[in-house]
């Protein structure tokens, strides 16, 4: 049994997977979580400011949510996205597609087995190499 203590109430509770908090508070940051997302579709043009301050939720968290891609910035939103490879302007996430495909090309690239050599059919090394037929 893995017991811990919550990372934002300390009360103890047994930790199965995920972040290190307690059910109570996993439940009210979903809770948090909803009310964003609901204050986004209305506000479409909001800054994570702005979200922060209206919802009484931390920038850091919002911006975690849009790195999950749990939340999406829309088109013409004042919130900047950048590519954390190249810097392109993305919507949710740590990457942008391109860079994903790149990345996910490489590993498989990486982990491919090499492929085994195929047999070299033998040469005849006799001086005079003719097809003779018993019989």
């Amino acid at each position: 049994m893995n017991v811990r203590n919550c990372r934002k109430c300390s009360k103890l509770f047994n930790y199965v997977s995920g972040p290190p908090i307690c059910p109570a508070c996993r439940e009210a940051l979903e809770a948090k979580f909803q009310e964003v997302k609901e204050y986004i579709r209305e506000h479409k043009g909001a800054t994570i400011p702005e979200v922060a301050e209206a919802c009484d939720v931390s920038q850091n968290q919002i911006q975690q949510w849009l790195r999950d891609e749990r939340l999406e910035v829309a088109e013409g939103s004042g919130i900047a996205l950048l590519c954390e490879n190249c810097g392109e302007p993305i919507k949710s996430g740590r990457f942008c597609t391109k860079c994903k495909n790149s990345m996910a090309d490489q590993l498989s690239e990486s982990i491919r087995k090499p492929e085994a050599p195929k047999p070299q059919p033998k040469k005849d090394t006799k001086e005079n190499p003719k097809m003779r037929f018993l019989g």
